[in-house]
């Protein structure tokens, strides 16, 4: 089997290269090979590649950035995965692609389910969402899998970030206000693998839009608790921790209070669960020490 996935660098991506050699031929295009900003590009690229999986986890991912770059953040998040669906269906090939609890608005009581309404508060989400809208409008074999607080042991994200400022800071202001499942890009990984074990082996559940997070829930605070006494259990310095609201903190993009999405159907339909949001942070430090 040859798997194309889309995006080389990023948390997802690395990780899914880590673990789908196992299954297939992995063919990796990155920026360099199959810009998504470029549709001719994308076609080329999967046509030449003809593979019999494809997988997007590449995405414009700056949130703020997004508000004052449109364009760039459309024709990626937006465009091109209903290209890549495209592309997909031609070939009689599944897609599987990641988006983002960042396609709700956070003013739900309760974690969201599949079915609850989209309202995203800005850029970001909604280019996020228009992909998605985009994938199932093909109407080819596909999953599209939210997820949310995606962090790992390499690039940009809240847990390279925190350990280097705990141990560079006397103190740290973080959000308590806005809650969600910290996901580690391995444990996605572990789902994806499992996933498509599933499609292979003739057990594969319904193709469709799903929740994929870690179970539990905490703050960006209690994230950063967490990823502190991690550091002291190391016998590491670390600063201490002030918990602040939003309105404390403001960014150019809004952030949803209630980033929380149900993942009941997923673990239904497929036989698919992910661990809890603090054993796959030690499961990754585990693998970063």
């Amino acid at each position: 089997m040859k798997i194309l996935i889309s995006g080389q660098h990023g948390q997802v991506s690395r990780e899914l290269q880590r673990r789908l050699g196992a299954v297939g031929e992995l063919i990796v295009l990155g920026r360099d090979q199959m810009d998504l900003a470029h549709p001719d590009q994308i076609r080329q690229q999967v046509q030449c590649a003809r593979p019999d999986l494809v997988i997007n986890a590449a995405a414009y991912t700056a949130v703020d950035q997004a508000e004052s770059d449109q364009q760039s953040a459309f024709a990626i998040n937006a465009e091109a995965p209903g290209i890549l669906a495209e592309e997909a269906l031609a070939l009689g090939v599944p897609l599987i692609h990641y988006s983002t609890d960042y396609v709700f608005d956070g003013s739900k009581a309760t974690p969201y389910v599949e079915d609850d309404a989209p309202n995203p508060l800005g850029v970001y989400g909604h280019s996020k969402l228009m992909g998605e809208r985009a994938i199932s409008e093909v109407q080819g074999q596909h999953l599209i899998l939210r997820t949310s607080w995606v962090y790992s042991t390499h690039g940009r994200n809240f847990l390279l970030t925190m350990q280097r400022l705990l141990q560079e800071k006397p103190e740290l202001r973080i959000v308590a206000d806005q809650i969600g499942a910290p996901t580690w890009a391995g444990a996605i990984a572990d789902s994806t693998l499992a996933l498509i074990e599933r499609w292979q082996t003739g057990n594969a559940g319904a193709w469709g839009t799903y929740h994929l997070t870690a179970e539990g829930e905490t703050s960006w605070f209690g994230f950063a608790q967490a990823i502190g006494d991690a550091l002291r259990e190391q016998g590491a310095r670390c600063a201490n921790l002030l918990p602040i609201p939003s309105s404390d903190y403001p960014t150019p993009a809004a952030r949803p209070l209630n980033s929380r999405l149900d993942c009941t159907r997923l673990q239904r339909e497929w036989g698919v669960s992910q661990p809890d949001w603090l054993s796959a942070l030690h499961d990754c430090l585990a693998e970063q020490a």
